[in-house]
């Protein structure tokens, strides 16, 4: 630059000859000639396009592969390489390999998408689920957490799940709403299928039940991205990167999902006090835009469940999302409806509810409540040694003894009247009657009428004395007393007996 100023300079004002100005400086007369055209450099500038020999006639067939391509899994596209190969084996290509990855490179550039800026009016939000590895309760394991974000202010919402079910997509929903204390007035979601049942040709969405619903409850304007565009929403997607490496590095130890959720909502309530690039208010401060114009909670959230119908087996067991679940033998072989929770699948007949379980996410499980069995095992009482869902039943000390006296004491009888123990579960948790069962064994009383007596007395909160005049019907005992002549009668036998 400052030869092309001296030598600009030298013609334009001292009057200097192109001719004198090239052989003073040392420059041809044509680079002198630019230089007075242009006052700065002008660059190198192509004045026809780069010819090809070797590689135009087969752009064609490059587009063609490439554009084929759009149609197949990513993961089985052309490569660079592979399009060499072909041209090479099917078409004579002569050319090097180096030239076909510089075509395809410059391809794919000038291809490339291009976004408009958007702006985000206050209220509005945007939904999406990511994946993460986390280790809960000791155990390494995939978590699916659901993300709520508010584009305008740039506030969120996390939280963790073991599976990206419909359910998980509502209770996320619910805890998001309660978070923020207002509900937002559209939010954009992708085609899941957890959403959306069935894209229509002229673009409609067909939604799912349950969503259909949720969005009835709240009055939710839903929208929805282009099937594999994610950048359609590209505020939650960045959410979802940006919690992954924020919240979730180092991979996160917790208990439970609770204490990991806990850690979560602290992070988003934390992240409030942050300032984004290109804002001078908090993320906080700008929240309140959006909540002054988001609608109001319902009186009550939405009911986060995915529900079905079905049919009791003939051991009592209800299938659902893979898993067998028991209910009360009483309900053999009848129809009943089923709602599935994140953490727990509730069973109902007609307008009964009649089992609850925590929910497994594993497959071909069987879920028992050995109290659902307690009735037929007593009719069937062989059947208790054997009786799969007793096995691994963690029953107190106390009542375990009590079962060795009733069966040492009584035999099979024992065993029935050990199991009319257990049903008093139906009516008194564990700790209450472990408490009546030791109450029981310190009276020296072993049996199922002494027991339900002492499990009245804590219900009723009295001492647990067995007093016969208040309960008549329990057993009486009768104890026989010994004369002192008949202990003279063995003494006398005793010394007649030969020595």
């Amino acid at each position: 630059m400052d030869l092309y100023r001296r030598v600009r300079l030298a013609c334009h004002s001292e009057g200097m000859s192109r001719r004198e100005a090239a052989r003073q400086f040392g420059i041809s007369r044509e680079t002198v000639a630019k230089m007075l055209k242009f006052s700065v450099p002008p660059g190198y500038r192509r004045t026809a396009a780069t010819k090809r020999p070797k590689l135009d006639g087969f752009t064609p067939i490059i587009d063609g592969y490439i554009e084929d391509d759009k149609l197949v899994p990513k993961k089985q596209r052309h490569t660079s390489k592979r399009i060499f190969e072909r041209l090479r084996d099917e078409h004579d290509f002569t050319g090097g390999y180096t030239t076909i990855k510089d075509y395809v490179r410059g391809h794919h550039q000038r291809h490339k998408e291009v976004f408009v800026p958007l702006s985000h009016a206050p209220g509005q939000g945007q939904a999406d689920f990511g994946e993460a590895q986390v280790i809960l309760g000791g155990v390494q394991q995939k978590a699916y957490f659901f993300v709520l974000d508010l584009p305008h202010s740039d506030a969120c919402y996390v939280r963790a799940y073991p599976r990206a079910v419909t359910e998980a997509w509502l209770d996320g929903h619910n805890h998001a709403f309660a978070f923020f204390g207002a509900v937002p007035q559209s939010i954009v979601y992708d085609n899941d299928r957890c959403l959306v049942a069935r894209i229509m040709p002229d673009g409609i969405r067909k939604r799912t039940e349950a969503f259909s619903g949720f969005l009835s409850h709240y009055l939710i304007k839903d929208r929805y991205g282009r099937p594999g565009k994610g950048n359609d929403k590209g505020k939650v997607e960045g959410m979802v990167g940006y919690t992954r490496r924020n919240f979730m590095v180092p991979i996160p130890q917790f208990a439970s999902f609770d204490a990991f959720n806990e850690y979560l909502e602290a992070q988003c309530l934390a992240r409030q006090m942050d300032n984004v690039r290109g804002h001078k208010a908090s993320i906080g401060d700008r929240l309140k835009a959006d909540l002054a114009v988001m609608q109001t909670l319902p009186a009550t959230p939405f009911d986060a469940c995915h529900k079905q119908v079905g049919r009791v087996t003939s051991q009592s067991l209800v299938r659902y999302k893979g898993n067998d679940y028991s209910v009360p033998v009483a309900y053999g072989h009848r129809d009943v409806w089923i709602r599935g929770y994140v953490s727990e699948v509730v069973i109902g007949c007609k307008a009964e509810i009649i089992a609850r379980h925590d929910r497994s996410y594993d497959t071909d499980d069987m879920i028992f409540n050995p109290l659902h069995y307690l009735p037929l095992i007593e009719r069937k009482i062989a059947s208790l040694d054997q009786a799969a869902p007793l096995d691994g039943w963690d029953l107190p000390e106390d009542l375990t003894k009590l079962r060795r006296l009733l069966e040492a004491r009584m035999g099979k009888a024992g065993k029935r009247e050990y199991v009319q123990v257990l049903r008093l579960l139906d009516i008194v948790d564990m700790n209450t009657l472990a408490a009546a069962t030791r109450d029981a064994l310190r009276l020296g009383a072993v049996g199922f009428d002494a027991i339900k007596h002492l499990v009245l007395c804590r219900i009723e909160r009295r001492p647990a004395k067995l007093d016969l005049e208040i309960y008549p019907y329990l057993p009486k005992a009768t104890v026989g007393t010994t004369s002192a002549a008949s202990y003279m009668s063995l003494l006398g036998q005793t010394a007649g007996a030969p020595s």
